[in-house]
């Protein structure tokens, strides 16, 4: 095992390869489970969606930010799964006092998540898939920022909800994705993953494409044509829900995002 693998384990308490009653308190993470062939070991989940078909008949503990603390310790869980903002700020002071050994995971970047893949693979016994499984990302990662690499970035404004106005933070790693395809966040500068901005910041800053959910939301720019992207027509709709949920398959949502901005 590498080093920083066994370090990383170690930090929160949790033996290599000796989990058996997995608890997913993130459906990313429940994502991941699966692409690490673990599935049997996921004793209960958080929902939030729909669900992968393999996770279907897995128990609930519970949705985003409603935690079932009495479901969760009767299933007898011998490592949590966490992604810290899936579980409110109380809950989690909750389980940190369950001494309960956990795997928290909140990566930045790709480059990161791809390192996460392999920890968590060593944490279930899975060590020969997730070093497949971070190699596959890493390889696919860098063919990605060669293929789409520019001298300059596209500024792109994220948008993630219009009233209030929310989009991606720089350490948020949606942020990360757009680098990887030729772009730059425009609000990278902010450190809250997902920071509240007004209108006049967005149109202070130009952003040359705007990327949303809906497109009631991206025609509503068009009361501003004199941002870039209004007058070029870079509008673009995001349907992919991939790039929300960083799992492994989090490479090809992001392959698919590249296309739509070097269309």
């Amino acid at each position: 095992m590498r080093a920083w693998l066994a370090v990383l384990l170690l930090a929160v308490g949790i033996p290599a390869g000796a989990a058996t009653r997995v608890v997913s308190l993130s459906p990313s993470l429940s994502e991941m489970v699966v692409e690490l062939g673990a599935t049997d070991l996921l004793v209960g989940r958080l929902e939030a969606g729909e669900p992968l078909p393999q996770l279907r008949n897995v128990p609930s503990v519970g949705r985003y930010g409603q935690l079932d603390m009495e479901r969760l310790l009767s299933l007898q869980p011998d490592l949590l799964l966490l992604w810290p903002g899936s579980v409110a700020a109380a809950q989690r002071e909750q389980l940190r006092h369950l001494n309960i050994p956990t795997y928290t995971a909140e990566p930045a970047s790709l480059e990161q998540l791809a390192d996460q893949v392999q920890a968590l693979a060593v944490a279930l016994n899975r060590p020969e898939r997730g070093r497949e499984l971070a190699a596959q990302l890493r390889q696919r990662l860098a063919g990605l920022r060669a293929q789409y690499r520019r001298e300059i970035p596209l500024r792109v404004f994220y948008q993630v909800w219009d009233q209030p106005l929310y989009t991606v933070g720089g350490t948020q790693i949606i942020s990360d994705a757009l680098a990887v395809c030729g772009a730059s966040n425009v609000f990278a500068d902010l450190k809250l993953p997902a920071p509240q901005v007004s209108v006049e910041s967005v149109l202070q800053r130009n952003p040359q494409v705007i990327i949303a959910s809906s497109q009631a939301q991206l025609d509503a720019w068009n009361a501003w044509p004199q941002i870039d992207a209004v007058k070029h027509g870079r509008l673009l709709l995001l349907t992919d829900k991939g790039l929300e949920r960083p799992s492994a398959q989090m490479l090809e949502a992001t392959a698919r995002l590249c296309e739509q901005l070097a269309d």
